[in-house]
């Protein structure tokens, strides 16, 4: 695990990302989520009808752990499991929303940017911690760059953060992040559906 030469790839392929929106009407809209059982991760994607929020597809994919949580890397964990999980589906979505960083990162390429590049469709990062930045009202600034938003989603809840990843504005996708929540639900819908799905994975491997 050469950190140095993840760095210098983040920022190389940083110079990639699109914040142009890239799309006028969505149809169809992804969740994925992830979570770590033993030595495997699992990934699931759960891709619902815009409009409505509902579920139009889902699968899911496991892999071995090979690298290990280090905070600003965490695409080099959980990017190809999610990858897998991507592929196994029949009709890609027109956006996916990544339970992670887009360019809210130290380097501009969170988990979100980075498989917006990899696989070339538009995504939005949504993080539940604030990795960098300030917060001015609801805007989140980088040495004065406008990078993310906050979003509150549910009374005495901790906020969550919007960001772009790829081929979308900060505030086409804090409005389309915004427009897919669900009450009560913290998280947006397909992510919410997407940690679900996972869920019941994790109790199958367990029973």
């Amino acid at each position: 695990m050469d950190l140095e030469k993840l760095n210098k790839e983040q920022i190389s392929l940083a110079g990639k990302v699109s914040l142009n929106d890239s799309f006028e009407e969505l149809s169809s809209i992804a969740g994925c989520d992830q979570l770590v059982i033993g030595n495997e991760i699992y990934s699931c994607v759960v891709v619902c009808e815009y409009k409505t929020m509902a579920v139009i597809e889902k699968s899911y994919a496991s892999r071995k752990v090979e690298f290990p949580y280090v905070p600003g890397f965490l695409a080099y964990r959980e990017a190809p499991v999610i990858i897998d999980a991507f592929s196994k589906l029949k009709k890609k979505p027109d956006l996916m929303l990544v339970d992670g960083n887009g360019i809210l990162h130290p380097r501009k390429f969170g988990i979100a940017s980075h498989l917006g590049v990899v696989l070339n469709i538009v995504t939005i990062g949504v993080a539940k911690k604030l990795l960098i930045g300030r917060v001015e009202e609801d805007k989140i600034f980088v040495s004065g760059e406008l990078r993310g938003m906050k979003l509150e989603t549910k009374t005495a809840a901790n906020p969550i953060y919007i960001s772009p990843g790829n081929k979308i504005s900060v505030q086409k996708a804090f409005e389309i992040a915004k427009s897919c929540l669900r009450p009560p639900h913290k998280l947006p819908e397909p992510i919410h559906l997407a940690h679900k799905f996972v869920n019941r994975i994790k109790k199958k491997s367990q029973g």
